[in-house]
């Protein structure tokens, strides 16, 4: 479950390059998703090693261009939703540590697969003084569209994707569900052992 939810997420965000990137303002919601995007792109697109998979090189370029831009601890808050406050803090940085280590491996594969994919950003409308915004695009594969839209929230550290939407269903509530159904028969300690066990799949099936 936690997989076939993540891949979408993380296939469509690394396929979404922007044309002049490096001309973008990041410190506005659709500048920075624009200039993350368009990085990642023209990196593994120079790099044959990353197109051929080397797991190395693309956890390196996962951490060092797309963590940074990300707030996990609000994903995971959202995702857990009322389960959140069931967690003591020490099972909370866990949960948010094993998410992440999911997010990384499993978007090594995804990026392998970056060719010729480009998007289409909708225009963004926000007021200066917002908080919170909404970016809307359009991913293009092989002639076919794709909807894919990025929460963001307004940091002291600047801006940071919290949400992503693919085709109508945001990733957060999607992870509400199976958390839901995972706390309600294993609790809290469910999770946790749910992430896990699958990062140590994935690290099995890639040594």
């Amino acid at each position: 479950m936690i997989k076939r939810l993540l891949l979408p997420l993380v296939t469509v965000f690394a396929f979404s390059g922007a044309a002049h990137a490096q001309t973008q303002d990041a410190s506005t919601p659709d500048g920075l998703v624009k200039a993350v995007v368009g990085d990642v792109m023209s990196t593994v697109k120079a790099d044959k090693d990353m197109q051929a998979g080397n797991i190395n090189k693309i956890t390196s370029l996962v951490e060092q261009k797309i963590l940074p831009n990300a707030n996990f601890q609000r994903t995971t808050q959202i995702a857990m939703g009322r389960n959140w406050s069931k967690a003591t803090p020490e099972q909370q940085k866990v949960i948010i540590d094993e998410f992440k280590t999911l997010l990384i491996r499993t978007y090594a594969g995804a990026i392998a697969q970056i060719r010729d994919q480009t998007v289409q950003f909708r225009p963004y409308r926000g007021a200066p003084d917002d908080t919170d915004a909404t970016i809307r695009t359009q991913v293009i594969n092989k002639g076919e569209p794709m909807q894919l839209d990025y929460r963001l929230e307004k940091t002291p550290q600047g801006w940071k994707v919290y949400d992503i939407n693919v085709l109508g269903a945001w990733l957060t509530e999607a992870y509400k569900g199976s958390f839901n159904t995972i706390v309600g028969q294993q609790g809290i300690d469910g999770v946790i052992k749910t992430l896990q066990d699958r990062n140590r799949q994935l690290a099995n099936a890639k040594s």
